[in-house]
């Protein structure tokens, strides 16, 4: 059992020893059977430990960061702590719906079949994201969107669970992915992240002169069009990656 989602649930709205008590329970039972007792006393007993009020500091999105994302060619969008998306390109989006504004990647990546099909490697890139997301919390386990994230994904999603009782932490930063466009197919492209402030600038782009390179340059002028979002929407029979 892991003491984040407990933790994170049970510091919400400064509650109680008994309701801490309660949250820690609820917390346990959503992990599974294999939560042991002296695992749940010590995430009770640090559920319980007083802490000292944060200041929380709503993310938002730099002005200057939305001219670069309006020039920019490749997909481009901002991404905050919890992998939510507060901005993004119009490349970002034909690239996948999953990147508009509104949506978070980690929500997407473990619950939506799309997202799933997308990625060629849908396993590693869920451990990749939740290992991210705990080194992203750290000591942070009493920020309102953690909370709600955490508790969303530890009764939604097995694979979140199985991921968060490995207690893997490790950071999601520059890399190189191969993604499934329903539209122009297979993409390899590389992926940078720039620090802005509170949040993140990520930008997608594939190798010069490449196959993925002309396959963007395609996908751009059907985004132009719209004409990529009509064969988005023809059925796509794409299996859904099994929950490990």
């Amino acid at each position: 059992m892991d003491g984040g989602v407990s933790a994170l649930a049970a510091g919400q709205h400064g509650q109680g020893p008994g309701a801490l008590r309660h949250e820690v329970v609820v917390g346990a039972v959503a992990l599974g059977p294999a939560v042991h007792e002296d695992a749940l006393h010590e995430d009770f007993v640090r559920a319980a430990r007083p802490r000292k009020p944060r200041r929380k500091h709503p993310e938002q999105v730099p002005a200057r960061v939305h001219e670069p994302l309006a020039h920019l060619g490749i997909p481009a969008f901002v991404e905050g702590r919890a992998f939510d998306v507060p901005a993004s390109n119009p490349m970002a989006v034909a690239l996948s719906p999953r990147l508009r504004p509104g949506e978070n990647r980690l929500r997407s990546l473990l619950l939506d079949p799309e997202e799933q099909a997308f990625h060629q490697d849908w396993t590693k890139a869920t451990a990749d994201f939740v290992a991210a997301l705990r080194t992203t919390i750290g000591d942070d386990t009493d920020d309102p969107r953690f909370v709600e994230l955490v508790g969303e994904f530890a009764l939604s999603s097995q694979r979140f669970r199985t991921l968060w009782a490995r207690h893997d932490v490790r950071g999601l930063d520059g890399g190189t992915t191969t993604v499934h466009h329903p539209v122009v197919g297979e993409l390899r492209l590389h992926r940078d992240k720039l620090p802005i402030d509170d949040v993140i600038l990520v930008v997608y782009y594939p190798d010069k002169d490449s196959d993925s390179d002309e396959k963007l340059r395609l996908l751009a002028a059907l985004s132009a069009t719209g004409s990529a979002d009509a064969a988005r929407e023809r059925p796509a029979d794409a299996p859904r990656p099994e929950e490990a």
